[in-house]
């Protein structure tokens, strides 16, 4: 059985737990509806974040509990209608391009922001039930591994495709447009 004290991983582990908290809360509340515009910038903060949280992740030693199998952590996360609302949300914007592997191929891959976003929650919804459990070591076991193995990556081509997608928002604009709003600003108008 894993303690916390003897393997240090406490103060860690509950700083992992708050970021895996803040990622789905953020996932949720896009979800929402209730604020479609900002959809875009939540979660680029989000993915951002988590993204810091996960290099401190791979930057630590292996985390390595003392028992060699994983106790079962409880159900799976059901993450079916999350995943629904985001493709909604993102609609045609959701499927992107990436490499394969950009360290040994060159092929290039397909990919589905709302799936990517998914997965990342659903593999840290699995160390998460591992800290609620108690068991903190096992915790930051797996979602050191995870991250190396899975979300990390995910995670890092999300971050990419949301900073994209927000800079085509914000600069794709016609230049009138443009021209109306600076002068605007400088003059004061509503």
């Amino acid at each position: 059985m894993d303690t916390i004290v003897d393997e240090g991983w406490d103060e860690l582990a509950r700083e992992m737990q708050h970021e895996v908290s803040a990622y789905v809360t953020a996932l949720r509340e896009v979800t929402s509806g209730e604020v479609p515009e900002a959809a875009l910038p939540v979660l680029l903060l989000a993915v951002g974040q988590l993204c810091g949280a996960g290099a401190r992740l791979g930057a630590l030693v292996d985390v390595v509990p003392e028992e060699r199998f994983e106790p079962d952590p409880g159900p799976d996360a059901d993450l079916d209608g999350l995943h629904e609302r985001l493709l909604e949300l993102l609609g045609g914007v959701d499927t992107y391009c990436d490499l394969e592997d950009p360290v040994l191929s060159a092929e290039v891959a397909s990919g589905s922001l709302s799936a990517d976003l998914v997965a990342i929650a659903d593999d840290l919804h699995h160390g998460a039930l591992h800290y609620e459990a108690g068991h903190r070591t096992e915790a930051m076991w797996w979602w050191q591994f995870s991250y190396l193995s899975s979300w990390g990556e995910r995670a890092a081509a999300a971050l990419r495709v949301l900073l994209a997608l927000l800079a085509h928002v914000r600069l794709d604009a016609e230049e009138e447009d443009v021209m109306e709003a600076e002068m605007a600003a400088l003059h004061g108008v509503d």
